[in-house]
């Protein structure tokens, strides 16, 4: 292994701190045994976790005079085939390293290796390249609208206020296209109800396309009552909402947006 350009202490310092975190972060143990592995001195055994493992990193960042055994620690610690009955953990625990390395223009892959990369900047720089939701969206081609609108809430992984968002946007969409004024429920049923609706999703000349309609507007007037008015009134400690759902809410949302886009204003 070619050499490697120690990592500034700011850096190293919050690698550890991911790393021996109180919740998340190794045991004790482990980290006496992971250091033991790499052949690190652990000059400080009866420290907390992450005082204790960033002294010893140090050191030995600084007697090799390069980080290669810090990267080897690393690669130890995130070894895939540790986490193949915790890929949770594993997954939360790349994402904030890759927060951290970001700014050493380093990227942790999934195969627990690192590859070099364009050195972050800013703090948003870095959450982009780390965002978990963010780039799980993206592989679903979610629709624009709630990349624009959630975007910040995305990367940082804001699960409860990127499903806010979302559902706002949906409400700004029915005005922009109905020049209503309400919100929520009533503004659909100004919108989409009726014999004759101001906007319509399909030509309505069949009880196939009615009912089509009506399904339609019933889902959003259900994406409303459930999410929006929820959110709205509820503390986010007492509703949670866990990656798995903000992925499932935000898909369906982004199908609601869709199905908005192709809506006609009718001739009422």
């Amino acid at each position: 292994m070619s050499q490697i350009p120690s990592f500034d202490e700011s850096v190293l310092k919050t690698i550890c701190a991911v790393l021996g975190d109180t919740s998340e972060g190794f045991t004790g143990s482990e980290i006496g045994r992971l250091l033991k592995e790499c052949n690190i001195n652990d000059p400080l055994p009866g420290y907390t976790k992450r005082d204790r493992l960033f002294e010893a990193l140090k050191q030995k960042q600084n007697i090799d005079g390069c980080a290669n055994n810090i990267v080897a620690f690393i690669y130890r610690a995130m070894n895939p085939v540790l986490y193949t009955k915790n890929q949770h953990v594993f997954e939360n625990r790349k994402f904030e390293l890759n927060k951290i390395l970001a700014f050493a223009g380093l990227a942790l892959g999934d195969d627990g290796k690192l590859r070099e990369t364009s050195t972050a900047n800013t703090l948003s720089e870095a959450q982009e390249r780390a965002g978990k939701l963010y780039e799980q969206l993206l592989a679903r081609s979610i629709h624009s609208d709630i990349l624009l609108f959630c975007r910040a809430e995305l990367l940082q992984d804001n699960y409860f206020h990127a499903v806010f968002e979302a559902t706002k946007s949906i409400a700004d969409k029915i005005r922009d296209k109905s020049g209503l004024l309400r919100d929520g429920g009533r503004l659909v049923d100004e919108a989409f109800g009726g014999s004759s609706p101001l906007l319509a999703f399909n030509t309505l000349r069949t009880e196939t396309e009615r009912s089509e309609h009506k399904g339609l507007m019933n889902l959003l007037k259900g994406l409303f009552g459930t999410f929006r008015n929820t959110l709205a009134h509820a503390p986010k400690i007492k509703w949670n909402i866990n990656e798995q759902d903000a992925i499932d809410m935000l898909t369906f949302t982004s199908y609601l947006h869709r199905k908005l886009d192709s809506c006609v204003r009718t001739s009422r």
